[in-house]
């Protein structure tokens, strides 16, 4: 047997994963959906330093084109869960590549769109095509890997998180300076196209299938239930540049009662023995699951939406190109991008403890930069700067990777690709948050005073808000397990001891 049939088929919450072997193509197919994950991560910000020029061309109202970036972000969230479920009860390989194309046939179409409706349209065709395509990637690391090998796998693809985040900027600005005219913006595009391709034919030859359940009933109840929560949550933040927040406050609340709701009703499927979107106790019997994710939302916060401040202080403020403003914050990818891996490889040994370093790291590294944007001479602030990004990035390589191996590692294959869904749609709703509110509390203290320096350093203090409760919740999770005082045990998918079966019985 390989592992594209260790996942379990038609068995309940309670079954035994076993039967794993490793497969030999497994490393060859982790690159091809780390290639894919970046893409589609990167999409999230590589748009933002386009859109002076996207508005122009297309002759389009600032609402219309803030919906490029905030549609795609939109769609993403709402699709995560229910992708996540389909490639669990289905074949993760199946719906990974056919979201993988549709994501390289909306890419053409948003490179190719003649009028700013049409540019929409296909950017929330890509977005939800990009929801279906995430949770694959983390189910399917947990299907081809256990133990260190998983923590390493999972390292590189915390990697690939922090560094389509933080690579936006200066992908999209070199992009730009590369392409000619005003139409350059179009190959932000069409670059997905030649790697989606490849990543497509090397996905067919190197992914492992999953076993088709028999239980594959879908929970249409929940699906509609989770996607106007969020739907409702999200809405009021894709339209903040408009107004959103204000007039549609009332979504917030709606929004919350809808959830609750679903969890209610996740609850009454699971006591029927029935099939739910999202198994509940994920959250209440799988260890870290639940806190992990509340470090990874609150993360997210302060994480997503300092990337368009620092665009918006280095081009407004400094008058920086999109090039030079992407260099700018070039140092925190580097740190990231190194220290996950080295992070992944760590995460058994150390555990909880690389997490409060981490955050550690990033809030000195944030602080520090706040600080010199404040105090040191206006020209040279940036560079002096980068250093202390740099640590910044290499806090956030000890954050983003270990917290993703520790909250999924104890989930059961047959459920990772919800669990990852449900994982990613926090981090999204954390990211809509920050992208939300960071950029608004800049031009509220910029349309007061007019300083931008004053700008910047508000937003990066109020970043560090979700980073200290995200502190606060690793720290407290860390004295929980030396309290414990027991060892780690193994995951549900290499022991007969399934803790979602204990406590469900």
């Amino acid at each position: 047997m390989t592992a594209s049939t260790s996942a379990a088929g038609g068995r309940g919450p309670g079954a035994q994963e076993s039967g794993y072997e490793p497969d030999p193509r497994r490393w060859r197919a982790l690159w091809v959906t780390l290639v894919a994950g970046f893409m589609s991560l990167l999409d999230v910000t590589i748009v933002a330093v386009a859109l002076p020029t996207v508005q122009r061309d297309l002759h389009a109202s600032p609402a219309q084109v803030q919906w490029v970036v905030s549609g795609y972000a939109l769609t993403f969230a709402l699709a995560l869960v229910t992708a996540g479920r389909l490639g669990d009860a289905l074949d993760r390989r199946r719906i990974f590549l056919l979201a993988l194309g549709g994501f390289v046939l909306f890419s053409a179409a948003c490179g190719a769109a003649p009028d700013i409706t049409l540019l929409v349209v296909a950017r929330l065709a890509q977005g939800l095509a990009a929801g279906f395509m995430a949770p694959q990637n983390s189910a399917l690391i947990q299907q081809m890997f256990r133990g260190a090998e998983r923590g390493r796998a999972f390292g590189f693809f915390g990697a690939t998180v922090g560094i389509s985040s933080a690579a936006g900027p200066i992908t999209g600005g070199t992009i730009l300076a590369l392409a000619a005219g005003e139409q350059g913006w179009r190959w932000i595009f069409y670059v997905n196209v030649p790697i989606g391709i490849l990543a497509v034919l090397l996905g067919r030859r190197l992914l492992p299938r999953t076993r088709r359940s028999g239980r594959g009933h879908l929970d249409v109840p929940g699906i509609l239930l989770l996607g106007l929560g969020v739907l409702a949550l999200m809405y009021p933040l894709v339209q903040a540049d408009s107004g959103g927040v204000n007039r549609l406050w009332w979504l917030f609340p709606a929004g919350a009662a809808i959830l609750v709701v679903f969890a209610r009703w996740q609850h009454r499927l699971v006591a029927r023995d029935a099939q739910p979107l999202l198994d509940p106790r994920l959250f209440t019997t799988v260890r870290g699951y639940a806190v992990g994710a509340g470090i990874g939302t609150l993360y997210f916060i302060g994480f997503s939406g300092v990337w368009l401040v620092f665009a918006l202080f280095y081009q407004r403020g400094l008058g920086f190109s999109p090039l030079l403003s992407g260099l700018a914050v070039t140092p925190f990818a580097i740190g990231s991008a190194g220290a996950a891996v080295i992070a992944g490889r760590l995460v058994e040994r150390f555990g909880r403890l690389l997490t409060v370093c981490g955050l550690t790291g990033v809030i000195v590294g944030f602080g520090g930069t706040a600080l010199l944007l404040r105090l040191a001479p206006l020209h040279s602030a940036p560079w002096l700067a980068a250093p202390v990004l740099f640590l910044g990035g290499i806090g956030s390589g000890f954050v983003v990777s270990p917290n993703i191996t520790m909250t999924l590692r104890d989930v059961p294959v047959r459920m990772a690709g919800a669990a990852g869904g449900a994982l990613q749609t926090g981090q999204r709703l954390g990211a809509a948050l920050g992208t939300a509110a960071l950029p608004g509390l800049f031009y509220l203290v910029l349309g007061g005073s007019g300083d931008y320096r004053g700008a910047v350093v508000t937003a990066l203090c109020s970043a560090l808000v979700g980073m200290l409760a995200a502190l606060a919740l690793a720290l407290f999770d860390r004295q929980r397990d030396r309290g414990a005082d027991r060892p780690h045990r193994k995951s549900p998918d290499e022991t007969a001891d399934d803790p979602m079966h204990a406590r469900h019985t």
